[in-house]
């Protein structure tokens, strides 16, 4: 199977990335079921990036539905070490104009239905996650969205709720009170699945629209997001461009080592089953 060092999730309007090179697909198993798509591998300049629709051809999950375990699996199992994902967003901000790009730093749980670990079934760990998505991988995706040209602010606090439908207008005012800058349907599980997995995992998150709380605005549609989306994912695609060889160098961050003091499960009581099935994972810290 070839091997890819960084890792694309395409969210709504990424269905490809142009100017890939030597393209292979390639169906992946996992312990954990089918992932949301077969991958699209090959070379990005002289990275071999690993290209992964979230929703699937045609859009046919729900956010709630896509595979989280799955996926993230499938990424470390072609060796990725690095996860750029693709979303849209709603802004709580005047200034998140639509159109505007977010590498948001901070995460608020608001999923209810999702499988959010790898572990369970007789193995407990415990990630740290004060920093839900990875400072260094963030830092170049911003870089790169700045040196593209695009209107890109640094840092926020993304909200993740459970989908499908939007925000009410009391959920909205309640989120924007908290001080979210922008709400989405993606970024978990991934994020902390990605930790578990010792991969490093930032967002480029497009504003679409203002959700619901704003009096002046039409409360989001779907039209609304895909037509903004439309207008962003170009500069999406070429921030994916820009950030890849950067993200090629060695890793100094932590993520690398998330799982190194996280299982408190002692060794001799992990059900064999268990051990297999996450060997890919915990193998090298038994």
């Amino acid at each position: 199977m070839p091997a890819a060092k960084i890792g694309v999730i395409g969210g709504t309007g990424l269905d490809e990335i142009e100017g890939m090179t030597d393209i292979e697909t390639v169906d992946v198993n996992t312990p954990f079921g089918k992932p949301s798509d077969r991958f699209t591998i090959g070379n990005l300049g002289n990275t071999k990036v690993a290209f992964l629709r979230r929703h699937g051809r045609g859009h046919y999950l729900t956010p709630g539905e896509v595979p989280g375990r799955a996926n993230i699996y499938a990424f470390k199992s072609l060796g990725v070490e690095h996860i750029i994902a693709v979303c849209s967003c709603g802004s709580f901000k005047p200034e998140l104009k639509p159109g505007d790009l977010i590498i948001p730093d901070q995460l608020v749980d608001r999923t209810r239905k999702r499988v959010t670990s790898f572990f369970k079934e007789g193995i407990v760990a415990h990630i740290q996650f004060a920093d839900p998505f990875c400072p260094a991988t963030s830092k170049i995706l911003y870089e790169s969205a700045k040196e593209s040209g695009a209107k890109v602010h640094e840092g926020g606090i993304y909200v993740c709720m459970e989908g499908p439908a939007f925000s009410t207008r009391a959920e909205s005012r309640l989120y924007k009170s908290w001080g979210a800058d922008v709400i989405g349907m993606t970024a978990l599980p991934e994020a902390q699945l990605a930790r578990e997995a010792e991969i490093c995992y930032g967002v480029i998150a497009c504003v679409t629209d203002y959700d619901s709380w704003h009096e002046a605005e039409e409360p989001v549609t779907i039209d609304m997001v895909l037509a903004t989306m439309r207008r962003n994912i170009e500069t999406a695609k070429q921030i994916i461009k820009l950030s890849v060889t950067a993200l090629s160098a060695e890793r100094t961050c932590q993520c690398a080592h998330a799982l190194q003091n996280a299982v408190v499960t002692a060794k001799d009581v992990i059900p064999v089953a268990q051990k297999e099935k996450l060997s890919l994972l915990i193998g090298k810290y038994l």
